[in-house]
């Protein structure tokens, strides 16, 4: 609990705070966890007894790493089949770009779908609509 005669709001004007000659504790800093000073004048005895202190090294966390995957739904599918007149228009997602067909939106028109992975979802409306997907399943359908 703070109080008004901590030894910082005793000592306030008195130039050194109770450490005598100014400069006395300069350089001690008050983290113990760090080095003060290294990139400033302590900087010769980094070259020459510490070259590896500054830089990163060690472990990459696995969520860092993670795959962006290039999706689209239903219905963006629906506006590409719109401009084909064919029976079961051929499209191919992985040709344009898209990585995964997802289930959102509705499917009128049978398609055939050419997409290197799929959603159990998107699968169902596209059999339901009389289409067919080619591809591998999201979750090993």
């Amino acid at each position: 609990m703070p109080h008004k005669l901590r030894k910082t709001r005793k000592y306030r004007g008195s130039r050194t705070q109770g450490y005598g000659r100014v400069g006395q504790h300069r350089d001690a800093g008050s983290k113990g966890q760090r080095k003060v000073g290294r990139h400033k004048h302590l900087w010769s005895y980094v070259v020459t007894h510490e070259p590896d202190y500054f830089g990163k090294s060690g472990f990459t966390s696995p969520q860092s790493l993670h795959r962006h995957e290039n999706t689209i739904n239903l219905k963006k599918l629906e506006e590409l089949a719109v401009a084909s007149q064919q029976e079961k228009p051929p499209i191919d997602l992985a040709a344009l770009g898209y990585t995964k067909l997802l289930g959102g939106g509705k499917v009128t028109k049978a398609l055939t779908v050419q997409i290197p992975s799929y959603s159990k979802l998107a699968a169902e409306k596209i059999k339901k609509a009389g289409g067919e997907i080619v591809g591998s399943p999201v979750n090993g359908e």
